[in-house]
C-alpha cells in the first residue's frame, strides 16, 4: 500500500509516463511482495526549471530528464530491504531508458493509523484491512 509520488519534467509521452509508473510499481510489488492491485500512485508532470536536483556532493550531474520518487509506506522494513527496492527501482528505470543518476527516491515511514483508504476511515485501524506485515 506505498503510496508513490512520482515527479517528472514535461516532455515525455503518455506510454513513457505509464513505463515510470509501471516500473516504480513492479519493484515495488517484486521486492515488498504487495498485492499487484495494490497501488497507489501520483505522477505529475512540472515545466522546465520546477525540478530542481543537484548531486548533493557526489560528483555527477543531472540532466533534464530526472525523476523524483517519494515513496510513502507504513514502517518495519529492514535498511537491506529498502536497499534492494531503490537497485530494483533504478534497475527497472535503467530498462526503459533512465539514467542512474536522474533517479531520486525519497522515503517516508509511517504507521497503519495514518492511512485512510476512503470514506473518512482509518480502516487499519477499524480492522476493515488487515496491518500489512512487513
Amino acid at each position: 500500500m506505498p503510496l508513490v509520488r512520482i515527479d517528472v519534467t514535461l516532455g515525455r509521452t503518455e506510454g513513457e509516463l505509464r513505463q515510470v509508473a509501471d516500473a516504480i510499481h513492479e519493484a515495488i510489488v517484486e521486492v515488498y511482495g504487495i498485492p499487484p492491485r495494490d497501488r497507489f500512485q501520483i505522477v505529475n508532470e512540472l515545466p522546465t526549471g520546477r525540478i530542481i536536483a543537484q548531486d548533493a556532493g557526489l560528483g555527477f550531474e543531472r540532466t533534464g530528464d530526472v525523476v523524483m520518487i517519494q515513496i510513502f509506506t507504513q514502517r518495519g522494513r529492514s535498511d537491506e530491504t529498502k536497499a534492494a527496492l531503490y537497485d530494483r527501482i533504478a534497475n527497472g528505470l535503467a530498462g526503459i531508458g533512465v539514467k542512474g543518476e536522474n533517479v531520486f527516491i525519497g522515503y517516508v515511514e509511517n504507521g497503519p493509523q495514518d492511512w485512510s483508504f476512503g470514506f473518512g476511515v482509518a480502516q487499519y485501524m477499524t480492522g476493515e484491512l488487515g496491518v500489512p506485515q512487513v
